[in-house]
């Protein structure tokens, strides 16, 4: 689009479902993908003078195109063909050649050119933490970057004229703000203070990584939170939250919401079961046609690791999650139904058949590869979608249950959460389930923020924690539209 009067201009039509890489600079190339199953897909050079298009990859790997150069030249990419972690790679468009250009120890997610060439930006998932390293392209050599304690620089951008970085940094303890950094000068900026001011710092807690075996012997990698009350003379409840999408990662990122509740005295684990992203494609592939059944065998050795520290009350743990961290809850409630204590379903799928069926428009290039993780809802396979279902075995729950949905969500549709608390409902289990009119897949108005960890966290002190209030009598649903 021309940014002086706004007219567009067709560069290319997106027909068969390719997913858009970058542009060059000189419009001449574009980069696309296509997905082959959750982790695996081919990259293309796209040439949009005369139409070719040319795979770059030989072999079937997890292939992303990143940036081109300046210049137009090359293409730089991300691969993790014949490794555990992604690497960056360089194709030379005018030989076709590809040399690997960088290798960390963990995967490379992302790399990209500032406008003249000057700095290259990498990212890099360091063990659930984002790693930022900026090399000086004549150099070769990373420059050294602001540091802070306890935080780090999460995302950089760069003035037109290269002197200038703007930069955001935060930890697990702190939300990130916004500063601007003179390369030159080596001054630096704050231009953000996002806490709330009725927040002292020193109430937030860092995440720590923790790991522990699982019930193979595997080791899962998992981020602790735990209040500063805890003590072995002061045990705190505890809950496990599983990651929010299906190959998903929990991060040492900031969380309100789990600040709010460990500042509430509830210790938190988000375990990174296995099919999570970030620990090698092996780890990433393990869950595939597996779903609720190993990955959910490691959150129950979430639980029994929890049950083990000496500042945890092993009698009161439960199990929360959003979108697939929903489902690992009603998986939990469902299959292991004397595991947990309680269950927090955050819009969770419950019914992988109608759920799979009801793919919208714009995942439509990853639908093919869900199916071949999950499997393909019309076909006779469907019947293992089935009994991995929650919806269909609610006879089996029987610790009370919290269900919060947006009636609006493309993705979980409200007559999951419908169904499922009407099903758990005939057991004469307390359920209590909190309906958003306005809200879609999570939760983005402030108002229902607040609404929604405040219920959670009452239900929580009920039927977790054990505080005196006023318990939903067994059968009974407490429903609430907002």
């Amino acid at each position: 689009m021309d940014f002086l009067d706004y007219r567009p201009q067709l560069l290319y039509q997106n027909d068969e479902g390719y997913d858009i890489g970058p542009l060059s600079k000189d419009q001449k190339y574009l980069a696309l993908s296509k997905s082959l199953n959750t982790n695996d897909s081919n990259l293309f050079l796209y040439n949009l003078e005369n139409k070719e298009k040319t795979q770059i990859n030989k072999e079937q790997s997890a292939n992303n195109g990143q940036d081109f150069t300046p210049d137009g030249t090359a293409l730089y990419y991300t691969t993790d063909f014949g490794n555990e972690f992604s690497y960056l790679m360089k194709y030379d468009i005018t030989t076709g050649e590809s040399t690997k250009v960088m290798e960390r120890d963990w995967d490379i997610m992302g790399s990209y050119f500032t406008k003249d060439g000057t700095y290259q930006v990498t990212y890099i998932n360091e063990d659930a933490k984002n790693v930022i390293e900026v090399m000086e392209t004549a150099t070769g050599k990373n420059i050294d970057l602001p540091s802070f304690p306890n935080m780090d620089i999460t995302n950089v951008g760069f003035s037109d004229d290269e002197n200038m970085m703007r930069f955001y940094a935060g930890g697990s303890q702190t939300p990130s703000n916004l500063y601007v950094y003179d390369l030159e000068t080596k001054e630096q900026k704050q231009l953000t203070n996002v806490l709330n001011t009725e927040i002292d710092q020193n109430d937030l807690v860092s995440a720590e990584v923790i790991r522990y075996e699982s019930f193979d012997g595997l080791e899962i990698p998992a981020i602790y939170y735990k209040p500063h009350q805890a003590s072995e003379a002061n045990k705190v409840p505890a809950l496990v939250s599983g990651t929010w999408w299906s190959g998903g990662q929990s991060g040492q990122n900031f969380s309100s919401f789990i600040q709010y509740l460990v500042n509430h005295g509830y210790a938190v684990l988000a375990v990174n079961n296995r099919g999570s992203s970030g620990y090698g494609k092996s780890f990433y592939k393990m869950d595939d046609l597996n779903h609720g059944d190993k990955d959910l065998k490691d959150c129950v050795e979430g639980k029994n690791w929890l049950a083990s520290q000496p500042e945890i009350d092993s009698d009161k743990i439960g199990i929360i999650g959003g979108s697939y961290g929903g489902y690992m809850t009603m998986a939990a409630l469902t299959y292991t139904p004397e595991e947990f204590d309680v269950g927090v379903n955050l819009f969770g799928v419950t019914n992988w058949i109608r759920t799979l069926r009801s793919i919208p428009p714009w995942w439509e290039s990853f639908k093919d590869a869900l199916y071949l993780e999950l499997v393909n809802p019309n076909s006779a396979d469907s019947v293992r979608l089935r009994a991995i279902s929650p919806l269909f075995h609610t006879d089996k729950v029987t610790k009370p249950l919290i269900v919060l949905q947006g009636s609006k969500d493309p993705r979980v549709l409200q007559v999951e959460s419908d169904e499922i608390v009407a099903g758990v409902k005939k057991n004469g289990v307390p359920v209590e389930y909190v309906l958003f009119e306005d809200e879609g897949h999570g939760f983005v108005k402030k108002e229902n923020q607040i609404e929604a960890y405040s219920r959670v966290l009452q239900f929580l002190d009920v039927y977790l924690k054990g505080d005196e209030g006023t318990p939903i009598k067994d059968g009974e649903s407490i429903e609430s539209d907002i």
